[in-house]
């Protein structure tokens, strides 16, 4: 299985927060907290039921608590693709 990129978390993301191209091409998001991007947890439950839907990698909901940041999320399902 491939990597998942930034460009597919943000698509991953648009989806679950119900809207249609909310982060632009090139906009960068890596390190910018959840919260302040608009997601709050339940977003982010539906973020990752959707990267286990499409990815096959599941995040437990405890984990979710220590992933403050598109990097940091995109850090642990790349490693789980990997190992």
């Amino acid at each position: 299985m491939s990597a998942l990129t930034i460009e597919g978390l943000k698509e991953i993301l648009n989806e679950a927060a119900g809207e249609d191209d909310s982060f632009k091409p090139g906009q960068d998001i890596l390190d910018v907290p959840f919260l302040e991007l608009g997601f709050d947890s339940l977003a982010l439950l539906e973020t990752v039921a959707l990267i286990k839907r499409k990815h096959g990698v599941a995040i437990a909901d405890d984990e979710m608590a220590y992933l403050e940041t598109p990097r940091q999320l995109l850090d642990k399902v790349n490693g789980q693709i990997a190992a």
